[in-house]
């Protein structure tokens, strides 16, 4: 397999560990890393022995592929930039602040005919992934993402932060069109939203029921979808997924559910994300988080956060 020249374009929290990852791919040849701030970029540069440079305009004609993450108000401009001169771009969730970004940012990916996969991380998780070839139909999503507040997280609210992760994988695991929204939630710590749950009706009939806050006292992903006969429940930050079924015959009163676990604990869920879109890249392999399903996972964020803005009681700073 050919190595892609690649670079990372925002190396704070996340896009440190794109650097590291590139790094130690045999797949990627890591060029530079980009920063606005030169002492971070110099400082994960000779951490993942590459250049470092301060202006990302400085890598057209340089690199093939980059990772872009940089905060959300900027992805637009950084993406566009990328896309139109014929690099492949990996861009952390969300895929822009607004809808009318993001279909441009997918019309300038398909007119120059590059890879653009959306950074929706917990697609690749190892529980999740277990049953990406099974073919499901659920009838009830439940899921909760909790997390304790953190400062650096509110230049989005909780919606776009914590509650896409689910909405992407509940959009791609029904595969039918939403019929209704539901939503309410609450600022508490933030000028936005900072917890909110969803009711999600589709034309299917399958119904979700999704909740995300980022002011919790811990820190607990996951997700059950109950199917006719069966449920899944994955846990997402413990890599647990757990498979349960009713055994037994009614007739002599025997039945019961039936739960077998599985845990994987050795998984990189990020160097599978980018291994991923190196694939696309080098062998054409289909996208595994598309522009278009990005866009689609926006789409119905922005619904849920408009409904929860009308809705939301101002508490201020009362806690």
């Amino acid at each position: 397999m050919p190595v892609t020249r690649c670079a990372v374009v925002g190396v704070g929290h996340i896009g440190r560990f794109h650097a590291q990852k590139y790094a130690a791919s045999t797949n990627a040849a890591l060029v530079a890393v980009a920063d606005r701030d030169r002492d971070r970029a110099a400082h994960v540069a000779a951490e993942c022995a590459c250049e470092a440079v301060t202006d990302y305009q400085a890598l057209f004609g340089r690199v093939e592929a980059v990772s872009i993450a940089v905060p959300t108000a900027q992805h637009f401009e950084v993406a566009r930039a990328f896309l139109e001169h014929g690099v492949h771009v990996l861009l952390e969730k969300p895929i822009a602040s607004n809808l009318e970004e993001a279909a441009e940012l997918n019309r300038i990916a398909r007119r120059r005919d590059v890879v653009f996969q959306v950074g929706h991380l917990e697609r690749f998780n190892a529980a999740l992934a277990e049953l990406a070839d099974r073919e499901i139909e659920p009838l009830f999503i439940e899921a909760h993402r909790l997390s304790p507040y953190k400062s650096r997280a509110t230049d989005v609210d909780v919606v776009l932060d914590l509650m896409i992760h689910d909405l992407d994988i509940v959009l791609s695991v029904v595969r039918s069109p939403l019929r209704t929204v539901q939503a309410s939630g609450a600022k508490v710590l933030s000028q936005s939203i900072d917890i909110a749950n969803a009711r999600l009706e589709f034309c299917n009939g399958c119904i979700a029921n999704i909740t995300a806050s980022r002011v919790s006292t811990k820190t607990e992903r996951k997700m059950r979808l109950f199917l006719r006969n069966a449920y899944f429940s994955i846990d997402f930050q413990h890599r647990r997924l757990a498979e349960c079924r009713l055994h037994g015959h009614a007739a002599s009163g025997g039945e019961r559910i039936v739960c077998e676990e599985r845990s994987f604990d050795e998984h990189d869920a990020l160097r599978a994300q980018i291994e991923a879109f190196l694939r696309s890249v080098q062998q054409g392999a289909p996208v595994a988080v598309s522009g278009e399903e990005g866009q689609q996972a926006l789409a119905t964020a922005i619904r849920i956060a408009r409904l929860v803005e009308d809705n939301a009681p101002q508490l201020g700073n009362t806690i």
